[in-house]
């Protein structure tokens, strides 16, 4: 599996690109999953559904399944958060699986970066981004995409993965 992330700032623009992509590029005949990082709380799942009531009865692992997804939920009661390489081996083999956040790790990266947050521009000191996706023209040693230039920014992370 060939793997290339999105990074950048909260409110950069990151989840709006990776939606995106992810529609133009398996549009293209090509397979994709994503891995998103949470650095917050999350539930999937509702309070009152039979399957929270099997996590919060204290189950390591539940399992839903139906004629139209499966869902596997794990707690980790203490244990410590899985890593990235962890994670991307838990996954079924596709073509492209596109990383949304981990901005320490070490596969190429495309930078979401909005100039209204006024966050710095994290490519600058970091190797792994291979190019920025802006909302503004900006002076970097690497490609500069418009933010919105879904098929050129697919086009280049194919040609940056060998697909």
């Amino acid at each position: 599996m060939k793997i290339y992330g999105v990074t950048g700032w909260k409110n950069a623009g990151k989840t709006g690109l990776m939606e995106r992509l992810v529609a133009e590029i398996t549009g293209r005949g090509i397979s994709v999953s994503t891995v998103k990082h949470a650095h917050h709380a999350f539930d999937v799942d509702q309070p009152g559904r039979d399957s929270y009531r099997h996590r919060s009865a204290g189950a390591s692992e539940v399992l839903l399944a139906s004629g139209r997804r499966v869902a596997l939920m794990q707690e980790l009661r203490g244990a410590p958060e899985p890593s990235l390489r962890e994670l991307l081996a838990r996954l079924s083999p596709v073509d492209l699986v596109l990383v949304e956040g981990y901005k320490g790790e070490g596969h190429p990266k495309i930078e979401a970066f909005r100039s209204e947050p006024g966050n710095p521009l994290i490519a600058i000191d970091d190797p792994t981004i291979r190019a920025v996706a802006s909302d503004t023209p900006l002076d970097v040693d690497r490609p500069v995409f418009d933010l919105n230039d879904t098929s050129a920014i697919a086009g280049f992370i194919l040609t940056e993965v060998g697909l």
